[in-house]
């Protein structure tokens, strides 16, 4: 089993409530919406804007006219959603995250400093604190048979969902142009190689490198 606890620390989000009642933290990719819906309408609204239905706006946070945001949708304090963002919803965007030029959102979870910065689409996934996507990252969320998804770990597992992206670890950092096939996991502080195809899991503090290979850091160091 991945466990929630082992790529999360819940203290850099604003759903830790939501991610606290599960033990592997795709369980949480169903609840999204309920969620935002249910701790929404209990925001400060000398913190939170409410501007349209079902989306609240934290007045720190810095929003591109051009940025399409839908609902259900919360984006905290002091977070920035750049020039032709598309947030589909269902959308949680935690404290100082970036969301950038042309990026997706949809049935996602970004901790507190995620940054998915250039062209990315993260959808039915959950990125950690501190978490970076580079450009062009992205995480694919459905078999292309329209199978259920497996998490290939030390043995398989079995998830129920038709709809899973990936999970990154706090920190983690994927490279421009790659992608997580459905059901990835990235570990905390694990790097993926620009250009890679991600398929099962890469432990913490590891390297994906050019062809899959994976090598455990060094010191923090490649």
């Amino acid at each position: 089993m991945i466990y929630t606890t082992q790529l999360f620390d819940l203290a850099h989000s604003i759903a830790r409530p939501l991610l606290e009642r599960f033990e592997a933290p795709w369980e949480a990719l169903a609840c999204i919406k309920a969620y935002i819906l249910e701790i929404g309408p209990g925001l400060d609204p000398e913190t939170f804007d409410h501007p349209s239905e079902d989306v609240w706006i934290a007045k720190s946070a810095k929003i591109a006219p051009t940025a399409c945001l839908n609902g259900p949708l919360i984006v905290d304090e002091g977070a920035e959603i750049r020039h032709c963002a598309f947030v589909r919803g269902s959308a949680i965007v935690g404290k100082n995250a970036v969301v950038g030029n042309s990026t997706e959102l949809k049935n996602c979870i970004l901790f507190d400093a995620v940054q998915v910065p250039h062209f990315n689409y993260v959808g039915d996934s959950i990125l950690g604190y501190k978490a970076h996507t580079g450009a062009g990252a992205i995480t694919s969320n459905v078999r292309s048979d329209k199978k259920n998804i497996v998490v290939h770990a030390d043995s398989e597992i079995e998830t129920g969902l038709r709809k899973f992206g990936a999970m990154l670890g706090d920190r983690a950092e994927v490279g421009c142009n790659s992608v997580l096939n459905p059901g990835s996991i990235v570990g905390r502080d694990s790097i993926v190689y620009p250009c890679s195809c991600v398929r099962g899991v890469v432990p913490e503090n590891s390297i994906f490198k050019t062809g899959g290979k994976i090598v455990k850091r060094e010191n923090g160091r490649d």
